[in-house]
């Protein structure tokens, strides 16, 4: 199993990270690596069970090398404190938000199994663990940075 994860600080409440972080259609505007989410029909905003498609782009050298949608459902949703989904039906992300003195500590993590040719390239060739957790710090650095602006 490959996990990662990264943790920040947001001076706001946890209600406040909780609306931006389970408004998927937001992802864009702070991931280096989805660049738009929607939620399918039947599904309108963060519960359990609720699905969502999201645009992805992976860069080496700041050259585009692949672009992909995955479908995701919400496997946890636990207001204000835990926002989990499940991309493309093999990795696991997870958002845990919990009270800080300034406002609220978010950690973002992620799990999958490598499969196949494909596995193999993912993490010998590509560093992709590596990749995601960056991803993530960027992420959260944005979200941090978008919110405490206002």
């Amino acid at each position: 199993m490959r996990t990662g994860t990264a943790t920040i600080e947001i001076n706001r409440s946890p209600q406040d990270v909780w609306a931006a972080l389970t408004d998927v259609t937001r992802m864009g505007e702070w991931s280096p690596e989805c660049t738009s989410a929607r939620w399918v029909p039947d599904s309108t905003g963060p519960a359990k069970g609720a699905k969502f498609e999201g645009d992805n782009i992976a860069r080496i050298a700041g050259k585009v090398v692949k672009k992909w949608t995955t479908t995701s459902e919400v496997t946890a949703c636990e207001p204000n404190s835990r926002f989990e989904f499940c991309a493309a039906g093999y990795t696991n992300w997870s958002y845990v938000l919990e009270p800080a003195a300034g406002g609220t500590r978010v950690t973002e993590s992620f799990s999958y199994e490598p499969q196949g040719f494909v596995g193999f390239i993912y993490e010998k060739v590509l560093s992709r663990p590596r990749m995601m957790t960056k991803g993530m710090e960027r992420t959260l650095a944005r979200v941090k940075a978008t919110l405490e602006a206002k």
